[in-house]
């Protein structure tokens, strides 16, 4: 096992969960919700330049925080192995992996989860690497083109539920009828912010019995009346893979939706003692969801 990562034990996964946790605080704290980082829809999601493959998860919002105009990260190690070096007094970015194993008890074979954390460092921090210039960003579209493209993704979601439009004021999804409700797209201030609020509910809807069954939806049937008040993990979950969602269409938040009510009600929600895991747990279930829509295999 290298330097750059470390295997926790079940006991200590939970300084893990309150290590991403806190850097989540310190951005709401700053004024920066995470999840509408506008990286992410004008970079690129982050990717391992190793790999070629894109950071999923919670992964996603950590490395989207660091700012960087270019997607591709690495270890140090793996700088070194490319000819590179990362330069001396840079700081390296958290990214975290789970997985699980095969472990022999008493002669039955057990799974067992385990979580790997690596410190990853941006293309911007290393010297003696030619990366690849960004993929064009959606970013660059004009405003109708990214409505264009949000119309497509939620037009091919898979097995998607009815979406009734302009039947009532608010915005919801009824698990009960899998059915989504949303004012008339004329009620919204663009057509970005309609689908905006589209994405929402089909992130919820995604959690669906016949879909992804995810117990956060199904154990609250009524989810979607929240009426502006937050209803927990499947709301996080809804946030954030709406975000992800967005990003995929080159709609970027807004500052006005960051308000200082909407980040305290999420500070609220995220400092209390029993909520550590949350993030984690909410950002991994907003992939799968955002997977499902976009009918892409993890």
């Amino acid at each position: 096992m290298s330097k750059n990562q470390k295997a926790w034990s079940k006991g200590e996964l939970q300084s893990v969960h309150e290590r991403v946790t806190a850097r989540i605080i310190e951005r709401l704290e700053e004024g920066v919700v995470p999840w509408h980082s506008p990286h992410m829809a004008t970079v690129g999601f982050p990717r391992n330049y190793h790999s070629g493959q894109h950071y999923r998860g919670i992964n996603v919002m950590l490395l989207a925080m660091a700012g960087y105009i270019s997607p591709w990260f690495m270890t140090y190690q793996q700088a070194k192995e490319y000819g590179g070096q990362v330069r001396k007094g840079e700081k390296g970015y958290l990214v975290i992996k789970f997985g699980t194993y095969a472990h022999d008890e008493d002669g039955e074979e057990k799974k067992r989860s385990f979580l790997r954390q690596y410190t990853v460092f941006n293309a911007c921090q290393i010297d003696g690497v030619e990366f690849p210039a960004p993929p064009i960003s959606t970013a660059s579209f004009t405003a109708s083109d990214h409505t264009q493209l949000a119309a497509i993704i939620a037009a091919e979601m898979p097995d998607p539920p009815d979406i009734y439009e302009g039947r009532i004021v608010r915005t919801c999804y009824d698990p009960r009828k899998d059915c989504i409700d949303i004012p008339h797209r004329a009620c919204f201030e663009s057509g970005e912010r309609f689908y905006k609020s589209l994405f929402h509910e089909l992130v919820h809807s995604t959690g669906a019995a016949h879909r992804l069954a995810r117990k956060s939806l199904l154990d609250n049937p009524g989810i979607s009346m929240s009426d502006n008040v937050i209803y927990g993990k499947e709301e996080l979950v809804a946030e954030i893979g709406a975000a992800f969602l967005c990003a995929h269409a080159g709609i970027v938040t807004d500052e006005h939706e960051n308000s200082a009510a909407y980040i305290q009600s999420w500070l609220d929600v995220l400092k209390e003692g029993d909520n550590k895991r949350w993030i984690i747990e909410a950002a991994g279930h907003a992939q799968k969801a955002v997977d499902y829509i976009l009918n892409m295999e993890p």
